[in-house]
């Protein structure tokens, strides 16, 4: 079949004219009319949940907005908000201000030793959990649920529990001086603090962590282990080898998912020590004291703050993915 070729215009003859962007939005509507229907209410819920928040604290960063300039009411008196724009002011002075050290990049730094502590901890354990529930015991289903309790039970009451067990009183330290042991400080002393913070946290996130690599582990093919032993492999070669490889795609959902919730993990921080440690607070309940647990609250640097930490996990996560997907491609060749 030959197709003539219009030399003025560089068109294909005989071709239709394509249409209109309304028009192809009219068809796209009038076909799929009934999917827009169904999405309609999770775009509403997402924009007025997510999307709008996240505008107006945006917003807010750039402004020097706080409890003594915004909008409120005092008995029958409405004051006027009084905040103007200030640009990036906010975000300069977070990064490079004369205090940034002591404000944005200490808790940045002790953030970041916090998530690779907490999410080695609940991988490495979770894994050793998993492989030894994947085996032939008895009484395995009961392990597994007496393993899977401490992330069945609330957080407030595991984090609660734990304080009184931290306490200068409780248990731990009870033991402790049985044994004829020292007695940490673990609510006040900083670097107790921070022990103390990785362990209940470990505590909290490690019955996800097994769950999960369970599930991996039983969707592994039994014939490449045996496949494997008849080769000669040993149990750490089928472990490298076939168990490794065969958790990959799982291993790599839950340590990002980890990370992610690891990094802006507020409740067991904050519960554990509220507002009294301020050297053991990460960024996100940082964030929280500047803008709730202050006077005047500072709402501009606060969510200044949450604009940061969007921004870190969003080119954490695109450079992870990307990582992955580079490795894929090598192990593909």
């Amino acid at each position: 079949m030959t197709v003539a070729i219009d030399r003025a215009t560089g068109k294909r003859r005989g071709d239709a004219p394509r249409n209109g962007l309304g028009q192809r939005l009219k068809h796209g509507y009038q076909k799929h009319w009934y999917a827009y229907a169904m999405i309609a209410p999770v775009v509403v819920v997402l924009g007025v949940l997510v999307l709008y928040p996240l505008a107006y604290g945006f917003y807010l960063t750039l402004t020097d907005a706080n409890s003594l300039n915004t909008a409120r009411t005092i008995g029958v008196n409405e004051i006027a908000a009084t905040y103007k724009f200030i640009g990036l002011d906010n975000y300069a002075d977070i990064l490079w201000g004369p205090t940034s050290y002591d404000r944005f990049w200490s808790h940045f730094i002790w953030t970041i030793v916090w998530t690779a502590a907490c999410v080695a901890l609940h991988y490495f354990i979770g894994l050793g959990l998993a492989l030894l529930l994947n085996q032939k015991l008895r009484g395995r289903t009961f392990y597994r649920l007496v393993l899977i309790l401490p992330w069945a039970v609330p957080t407030f009451v595991t984090v609660f529990g734990w304080r009184f067990m931290l306490a200068d009183g409780g248990i731990i330290n009870s033991a402790l001086e049985t044994l004829h042991l020292p007695t940490p400080l673990w609510l006040e002393d900083t670097f107790w603090q921070r022990f103390a913070a990785i362990m209940v946290n470990t505590w909290c996130g490690v019955p996800f962590m097994m769950v999960s690599l369970l599930g991996g582990l039983q969707s592994i093919d039994t014939t490449l282990y045996e496949a494997a032993e008849m080769d000669g492999a040993n149990a750490w070669q089928r472990f490298r080898y076939v168990t490794l490889p065969g958790l990959r795609s799982v291993s790599s959902t839950v340590v990002l998912l980890g990370i992610i919730w690891t990094f802006n993990q507020f409740a067991v921080i904050f519960l554990l020590f509220g507002d009294t440690a301020p050297d053991a607070q990460i960024l996100v309940t940082w964030a929280y004291y500047l803008g709730f647990g202050q006077q005047p609250r500072d709402f501009a640097q606060s969510a200044a703050y949450g604009i940061l930490l969007l921004a870190i996990l969003v080119v954490f996560t695109s450079f992870y993915r990307r990582w992955l997907n580079r490795n894929d491609q090598q192990l593909a060749i």
